[in-house]
């Protein structure tokens, strides 16, 4: 430091009129900007170490590190030859939700070229549209990619397949297959190619078109079976997980061939099937459950711990049998259930079946009171002090004196969702104070991550420091992604709110969002798909 010092010349006059050289300052200014110098060269991207950008680009999808390919040199180079980057690769920019950085491929050449060099064994996950569903692809993924294990095949836009005869490579370690399937395109030509590979598979989806806006009718899909479900589950005999979403065709004899030849299997999952009514297979809960068929199966026998019996006409009768039979449950949805009572919650509680359950969603079931729910949320705790997951709406005398009394008893609690929606046309006996609910969750939720409340402006009452509240909550629930809010001025100042704290992303509208319990269960990452 000295050596760069210059001396800051400054006469004083002493008590004999002698003037003395003053050379004990440095110049400030060098000073400055010499610390300038050194503090920009510690903070520009250029003296990072390879090290800490390759930490950084981790976090990055395949679009966003291509951008930064462009940077220069250096960071090409990182990008380039790093495999471990590119884990996962999504090519169907106009079939996915959200940001998650799809790349859109226009020559098949080149790509297939990035795949061995680029991917190589590093990659884990790929999802290829029809037009890259090719002899060439498949080929190279199963020699450049020996670790590929999450596959996702689009057939949805197909209308001619390429020449699968000289297919003799495929995947062979893959653990989760996605197939889209097309409405007008016979896939038992290439099915026949890959049936080989498909041992070590554990996780299925069949994703049919059933809620495609072309189909003029459910009985023009219901006669083609355009892929073969007998021979692919011939060929996985270690499938764990079975997906079948709008599939047309798919009947109770499907199901009844997945029951007794998948001996392994541990969760299939029916949507938008609208063939399947139950009778092949009572486990299976379909969309039309009547209680002849549900009390015709041996439940005391099962190990059935997740039962979701959304929107069925079970009647009291049915679902006092059923659940005195029934095992444990770790998550049980009777959401807009009619049959579902105070009775029957009673002999739920009396027979220990909620003790340890993680999710509850006992939304609009107009037949069991308030003072029920207020006595299993206050008084159990082998249920509360489990408990993550909590939907309970569409009650319109619960008011914000019901959630502080209970909130305080469920520490877990990851999920909640309660409130009342269209309350313009079921008037509310009182509004609701919100701020009260937030300063509940707050103190004593701090691992809440998911929150709706449905009650609409109308019927929402705040305070002036309402705000407070709002960052009581924001501060002390750091693991909250999503906060669902009505449309009107509580929503305006909650995200605002949130925008300042740099959250721009958590508030958001029941108009366009809805918060689910689902995720609670055990399967809920394997049934996901696209």
């Amino acid at each position: 430091m000295e050596s760069i010092q210059t001396l800051s010349i400054i006469s004083r006059s002493t008590s004999d009129g002698h003037q003395t050289v003053d050379d004990e300052q440095p110049n400030d200014l060098k000073i400055e900007h010499l610390q300038r110098r050194r503090s920009s060269r510690f903070t520009s991207l250029r003296f990072l170490p390879d090290s800490i950008l390759l930490a950084v680009f981790s976090y990055l999808t395949p679009l966003d590190l291509i951008r930064c390919t462009r940077v220069c040199h250096r960071w090409y180079l990182l990008v380039s030859r790093h495999q471990q980057l590119w884990r996962r690769l999504f090519l169907r920019p106009e079939s996915t939700c959200g940001y998650i950085g799809a790349i859109h491929v226009r020559h098949v050449e080149p790509f297939i070229s990035v795949l061995g060099t680029r991917c190589g064994s590093a990659l884990l996950y790929i999802d290829l549209p029809v037009e890259l569903i090719t002899v060439d692809v498949l080929r190279e993924l199963a020699i450049r990619c020996p670790n590929l294990q999450y596959l996702t095949l689009d057939f949805s836009s197909a209308m001619q397949l390429h020449d699968f005869n000289d297919l003799y490579e495929f995947p062979c370690n893959l653990k989760r297959l996605c197939i889209c399937l097309s409405e007008v395109i016979f896939l038992e030509a290439f099915m026949r190619r890959i049936y080989g590979y498909l041992s070590s598979l554990q996780t299925l989806h069949i994703i049919g078109t059933m809620e495609k806006p072309t189909i003029s009718s459910q009985d023009d899909v219901s006669n083609y079976e355009t892929i073969n479900l007998g021979k692919i589950k011939a060929s996985a005999p270690n499938l764990r997980v079975i997906n079948l979403y709008g599939i047309g065709f798919i009947d109770d004899s499907h199901v009844e061939a997945i029951a007794s030849g998948c001996i392994h299997l541990q969760c299939l999952a029916l949507n938008y099937c609208i063939r399947v009514c139950g009778t092949s297979f009572k486990a299976l809960m379909a969309r039309c459950i009547q209680d002849a068929g549900m009390l015709a199966v041996n439940w005391s026998s099962t190990q059935l711990k997740e039962l979701d019996l959304a929107s069925t006409e079970l009647s009291e009768k049915a679902l006092l049998t059923l659940f005195a039979a029934m095992p444990k449950f770790m998550y049980l949805a009777v959401p807009f259930c009619d049959g579902f009572t105070d009775k029957v919650l009673k002999v739920l509680v009396d027979h220990g079946k909620l003790n340890g359950c993680r999710a509850l969603d006992f939304s609009n079931t107009v037949n069991l009171s308030a003072e029920a729910m207020h006595r299993l949320l206050t008084t159990l705790p082998n249920i509360t002090q489990h408990l993550e997951a909590l939907s309970y709406t569409g009650n319109g005398a619960i008011t914000e004196q019901f959630w502080i009394d209970t909130i305080r008893f469920i520490h877990k609690l990851k999920i909640l969702i309660v409130g009342t929606p269209y309350s313009w046309f079921r008037e509310m006996a009182r509004r609701i104070h919100v701020d009260q609910i937030l300063d509940s969750c707050a103190m004593h939720c701090p691992d809440l991550q998911r929150l709706e409340i449905q009650w609409d402006s109308e019927t929402v009452r705040y305070s002036e420091n309402s705000s407070k509240f709002i960052d009581h909550l924001r501060i002390k629930c750091p693991k909250l992604l999503s906060f669902v809010l009505p449309d009107g001025p509580y929503y305006e100042g909650t995200k605002s709110n949130f925008e300042r704290a740099e959250r721009s992303t958590v508030v958001r509208t029941t108009n366009m969002y809805k918060t689910s319990i689902i995720s609670a269960l055990h399967f809920y990452n394997e049934l996901r798909f696209n």
